[in-house]
């Protein structure tokens, strides 16, 4: 059975805030998918999702380098864009299975790419709110059922209840 929590985030920093709070829920070898229009706050997320597993320094899109990897509090955070891939031998040529067992993979646009990344923890969906040019609707889905208190619990630790 499938589950999902969405959250609102009001400003980029809840967004950081947010993603770094689920960081704490990740495990090595977690493969996620994010996904949204462009400009939607993808790498926002990734940034704070980075924060809340420790890099240090900046975290920026890997949009023409394809993939970033910091050391972080798993191992490596490998942040992969494949945007600009056109094919998923593309994506399958750039080794992500052999990356994943070093630490967790976030791959911005990963829905396009989904059949060539192997089991796919949780799904991101970051989608902007009729509330305002800074509010986002980020919601987390995933199919592992043991798996969801342990996100449940990091949504609810900042918001009060999702």
């Amino acid at each position: 059975m499938a589950w999902s929590f969405s959250v609102h985030t009001p400003s980029a920093a809840a967004t950081r805030e947010l993603a770094a709070r689920l960081a704490g829920a990740a495990r090595r070898g977690d493969v996620i998918v994010l996904q949204g229009s462009l400009g939607a706050g993808k790498t926002t997320f990734a940034q704070g999702f980075a924060r809340g597993l420790g890099v240090q320094g900046p975290v920026t899109s890997p949009t023409f380098t394809l993939v970033r990897q910091y050391p972080c509090a798993l191992g490596q955070l490998v942040h992969v864009d494949v945007y600009r891939l056109d094919h998923l031998a593309e994506v399958a040529d750039l080794g992500l299975a052999d990356l994943v067992e070093d630490g967790v993979v976030l791959v911005e646009w990963g829905d396009v790419a989904r059949p060539a990344l192997g089991p796919v923890t949780w799904t991101v969906s970051i989608a902007r709110s009729e509330a305002g040019d800074d509010h986002r609707v980020v919601t987390v889905s995933g199919g592992e059922e043991t798996r969801r208190g342990e996100v449940a619990a990091a949504l609810d630790a900042g918001t009060g209840g999702t």
